[in-house]
């Protein structure tokens, strides 16, 4: 995912997370702030030591990224929102992330076309 679709910056990914609308599952929790501005979606990645050592956390980033770009084209494009990872998440494969992901991003009605 190119870093024109990343929540970069400390101070907007702050901005999100405490101006923005929660969603959770067990897996993951998403906050959501509209940016009706902007051309397309940005993502923030938290994703906590409770989850692992360092290689652990990687694998996880990469699992969910992997998911987020292969639904690209069905998020609703005018939004900044955040994924943070809970413990459970360590242990899936990355279809199931994606499951999980998937759902998840439903509750919060950001996804088009499912």
């Amino acid at each position: 995912m190119r870093k024109s679709f990343r929540v970069k910056k400390e101070k907007e990914f702050q901005k999100v997370f405490h101006n923005g609308v929660s969603k959770a599952n067990r897996q993951f929790v998403i906050y959501v702030l509209d940016k009706k501005e902007q051309p397309h979606f940005r993502v923030g990645l938290s994703v906590g030591k409770k989850i692992g050592n360092a290689v652990v956390r990687n694998a996880v980033k990469r699992k969910i990224r992997q998911a987020l770009t292969e639904l690209k084209a069905d998020l609703v494009q005018d939004i900044d929102f955040i994924v943070i990872a809970r413990k459970p998440v360590a242990e899936m494969s990355a279809a199931e992330v994606k499951k999980s992901l998937v759902h998840v991003l439903k509750l919060s009605n950001l996804l088009k076309n499912k």
